[in-house]
């Protein structure tokens, strides 16, 4: 696939802080380099793609329409501060879930690649020349198995999760935040 490189960023735990399953707008908070990472990766002409699991739609938490309303708000909130995300993917769905239809195992839930394959469709993008940070092996998995390089942040559950990595999962990079990984992304 040819194209233009994009950087395809986890939601919760990466871009803003992981309030476990946020469904109101209220719940949104940021990191304070959060701005700031997206205004160097808008500069740089790079893709920005929010890449999201969001399992509380099949538990029966909140629906597709707050996953949405959510989505809305978060890039209201970023152009307030003069930033842009090009688009939100999401994986409304889980094995384990309640909600009929959505209860399934699928290729969108990270760490499967339907969401960033999607967007590179939509955009046009190179996924081998493409990068996917989060604080999760699933999106460092998502990477690999896509062809991408992946960058686990310590931020959310990324402390933890570098703590115990997989066997058979290496990032690229490690990270301490979305700005640390913003830096080493435009080094490349």
């Amino acid at each position: 696939m040819s194209g233009a490189p994009a950087v395809f960023l986890d939601r919760d735990g990466t871009l803003i802080e992981d309030v476990g399953y946020l469904h109101h707008t209220s719940q949104i908070a940021f990191y304070p380099w959060t701005v700031e990472s997206l205004r160097a990766l808008n500069r740089a002409g790079l893709r920005v793609i929010v890449t999201t699991n969001q399992s509380g739609v099949a538990r029966g938490y909140f629906t597709e329409a707050q996953v949405r309303e959510v989505h809305d708000h978060l890039s209201g909130l970023l152009a307030e501060a003069g930033v842009r995300i090009d688009a939100y993917y999401y994986c409304p769905h889980h094995p384990e879930g309640t909600v009929d239809g959505y209860s399934r195992a699928c290729d969108c839930r990270k760490p499967g690649t339907a969401m960033v394959e999607c967007a590179a469709r939509d955009f046009g993008v190179d996924l081998h020349r493409s990068f996917v940070v989060g604080d999760r092996w699933l999106d460092v998995g998502m990477a690999k198995n896509a062809g991408a390089r992946g960058i686990l942040v310590k931020t959310g559950a990324g402390a933890a999760q570098a703590e115990a990595p997989p066997e058979d999962v290496r990032a690229d990079y490690v990270a301490d935040n979305l700005i640390s990984a913003v830096s080493w992304i435009l080094g490349q």
